[in-house]
Order: C-alpha cells, then structure tokens, then sequence
C-alpha cells in the first residue's frame, strides 16, 4: 500500500483496537486502491478514504427480556449506519454470541461495497446481537425481538436505515421485529424492514436470492471460460437460508451438490443432495445436519476436519467469516477445484484468497457474489413503496440482471485498471468509486 493508504490503515487500527474482522476488510479493500488514487487524486483532497472508512453513527444498546423460567436476560444490540451516500442505510441484522461491535462494523463496511455494485440506490449498514436464537422457543425470541425493536425502531425508517435478516434472524425474528416496530409507531411502514412474509409486504425470490444469485455468478465466472456448472460437484458450506437456495440454484442448473454443514459437522452425499429432506430437517424442524444421514442412505456425518477436504469442481462457502483457510485453498486447488464463490461475507481468510487468485481459481468475492440478496431486498422496498407485488419469474429475472451486470461491471472495472480477469480488484474498485463519487457530490457532510 502507498503512503497515504499505510497512514489511513494505521488510523483504523488505532481507531478500532481489537476489532480483526473490520482491519482485515479494510486491508482488503485498500489492497486494490493503489492505482484507483493515483488515477483520481480527487479523492486523496476530498478525505474520502478516511471518511469511508469512518462509520456515520454507531449505536449501541442494552436488551432485557424474560425467559420462559421468569428469568431476567441481559443482550446488548448493536446498529451501524456506516455509510449513506448512496441512500438509507441497508443492511441486515445478526443474532448470534459471537458479535460483537468489531464484527457488526466490518459486516457493515463491506455492505457499504456491495450495495454500490447493484446500481441501486441504498447505502449500507448492519446490525445485530449476541443473543443466541438456537433453542429458544417461540415466546423467548418474540420478547427478545419486542425488546431488541423498543429500542432500535428510534433510529429506522424507510428513507433512514432499512435492516433485513442474516444469521439467526429469519421470517420469524423479521415479523416479530415489525410487528413491535409497527405497535410502537402506529404505522403500517412496510419498507421499514426487508426479508417480510410473503402476506404482508414480503417478495418473491427475498428467501432465495442470496444463494441463487451467487450461483449465478459462479456460473458467469465459468462462462468466461467456456464452462457451466452443468454436470460439476459442488461443494456448500453451512445449512441455511443461503446454502440452502445456492444448492437449488445449482441443482437447476445441473450441478450436484454433495455438502452442507452446520457447527456440529458437515454431511457428504455423494449421489447428491435431497434438497426437500434438508428443507424439511432446516426450515421446518429447525434440526441438525446430522438428522439428515439418519433418514437418507448413502450419505455420511463427518465431524474430523472439515468439508473442503472432499474433492469438488466448484466451492461455495456460505456459512460465516474466515471459515476457508490457506490449508484449506491448498487441499482445493490440489483437488482441481475451478471456482470458488462466496455466498457468506468474508469466508475465505486474506491468505486463501491469495493463495486461489496465484493459482488462477475463478473467484468471486462476496462484495459481488453475494449482492443478489440485498438486491433483491432493495427490489422488495420498492414493491413497498409502489404497493405493488411482482411475480416470482419477473423478480427472478431482476435478480439474474442484476447479478449479470455485476458480474459485468467487475470484470470491466478491473480491465481498466490493468488487472484482467480478477474478480477481487474489480469489486473492491468499483464499489469504492461509485461511493467515493457519492460522498464528494454531497460536499462535507
């Protein structure tokens, strides 16, 4: 990195101690700027990097609620409305105990990115809380979600911050989340949350679009190539929303897929999976993988190692941050793999990624690959705003342009700045002018 990119980075870590996930999101992304400054001194005069980098507003905030024993529970909640030059913030909301601010604020500057790239109008931020929804009865996650909403629904609103779901917050955090924000306000705001039900302001292909459109964006990273996902084994990592619909998309598409995990384990099945059995056992029962070899023979458990060790033409990690390692891009490569993308944010470690773009794999960061479902969640504000509701063939369609033009817009970005084919350069850039040309139109604000 140049000087001034070397100083911004140390005023990040020193703005942000002990926060690894951000400075590694931030690192990422600086790593592709060098040529961006030196073409546009524009935005060095303007501090665009160092207001970029800097969130608008961090909020943080304690959540009480009772357990099923009558027992008081303490959680703290977390909203960062990182960047707004583009429109309201968007972004979804985590409930899992590992987050912590560190992790909300670097999911948060990668939305910033991503958002860029669809080309539609949303700035970016996210949200989030250490509660642990696994285990939890219906009633317990209602009060949590009342609770976590009396005091969030202050610093929402449609032409604000608009949160959606992410890990652990699914349509049933979603309606319990609106329902209080709704009770609170007085007013039936449906564009206030995205990731609804499909009977009260939801869309269409919002469940699927995360997963369909990074496998769509897999199979346009293949095209340039002269290949398709017809016919290749892929590997998916994780066992919900998103690896769930990347393994129908890619089953359509005429893949067979042979993994999928969760924190116990990950399951093989060779003769590919039964995608209407993990529905069953995932969105239904809300079980474990492992429930899915008890009823489906043929298929294996593995709780040693993990699953990039089976062999596989094409990877899709979508379960959480830094799960693909250097080893295991190592255990990839050797095994033939030909394209890797990212369905969960920030899968693969700063060493993997390096280690498959040396080795020429076809990699597709999450900035673009994983873009379809805040896309998606943007194409169901405006359903909202329109009071309108699109079929699931028209807003698919949407989808796959706009993952298309992404796709596009990345491998064209980094033509330009002399770095063909890498899908990585391309994202980083081209999110980062769209936004750095944003924030100095708006002056210092």
């Amino acid at each position: 990195m140049e000087d001034q990119l070397q100083g911004t980075f140390a005023e990040v870590l020193q703005r942000n101690p002990g926060e690894v996930e951000l400075h590694q999101a931030v690192r990422e992304v600086f790593e592709s700027l060098v040529p961006v400054l030196r073409k546009n001194p524009q935005y060095t005069e303007a501090a665009v990097l160092e207001r970029i980098c800097e969130p608008e507003r961090q909020i943080i905030f304690r959540v009480p609620w009772v357990d099923d024993s009558g027992q008081v529970r303490i959680n703290r909640g977390f909203r960062v409305e990182y960047n707004s030059a583009l429109g309201p913030y968007k972004g979804g909301l985590r409930f899992h105990p590992s987050v912590y601010l560190g992790t909300v604020k670097f999911l948060g500057f990668e939305q910033v990115f991503k958002n860029a790239l669809t080309g539609l109008p949303i700035g970016g931020g996210k949200g989030g809380s250490d509660f642990d929804p696994r285990g939890r009865s219906d009633g317990e996650v209602m009060r949590f979600c009342q609770s976590f909403m009396t005091e969030l629904y202050r610093h929402i609103g449609e032409y604000t911050d608009v949160p959606a779901g992410d890990i652990g917050v699914g349509a049933r955090e979603i309606g319990f989340l609106f329902g209080q924000y709704k009770r609170i306000t007085n007013r039936y705001e449906s564009g206030v949350l995205t990731g609804k039900g499909l009977t009260w302001g939801g869309s269409l292909v919002r469940k699927e679009a995360t997963g369909y459109g990074c496998v769509i964006f897999a199979d346009r990273m293949l095209a340039t190539r002269s290949e398709s996902l017809d016919g290749l084994r892929v590997s998916i990592s994780g066992s919900g929303n998103v690896a769930i619909y990347a393994a129908e998309k890619a089953q359509q598409l005429g893949s067979r897929v042979i993994t999928f995990s969760d924190s116990s384990g990950y399951v093989v099945d060779e003769a590919g999976i039964d995608l209407d059995l993990l529905k069953q056992i995932k969105e239904v029962e809300r079980g474990r993988v492992s429930d899915y070899v008890d009823r489906r023979p043929g298929a294996r458990f593995v709780t040693e190692g993990n699953l990039w060790e089976v062999p596989t033409d094409v990877a899709l990690p979508c379960a959480t941050q830094n799960e693909l390692t250097d080893k295991d891009a190592e255990r990839l490569v050797a095994n033939g793999v030909r394209a890797v993308a990212e369905g969960a944010n920030m899968p693969c470690t700063r060493e993997a990624v390096a280690l498959l773009r040396e080795h020429r794999v076809l990699f597709g960061p999450g900035k673009a690959a994983n873009a379809g479902g805040v896309a998606t969640s943007a194409l169901e504000m405006q359903q909202n705003a329109s009071r309108d509701s699109w079929s699931f063939d028209y807003t698919e369609q949407r989808l796959g342009e706009i993952m298309a033009t992404i796709h596009d817009q990345c491998l064209a970005t980094a033509d330009e700045y002399d770095a063909p084919g890498d899908y990585v350069v391309g994202a980083n850039v081209g999110g980062f002018t769209r936004v750095a040309d944003a924030i100095i139109s708006l002056g210092v604000v």
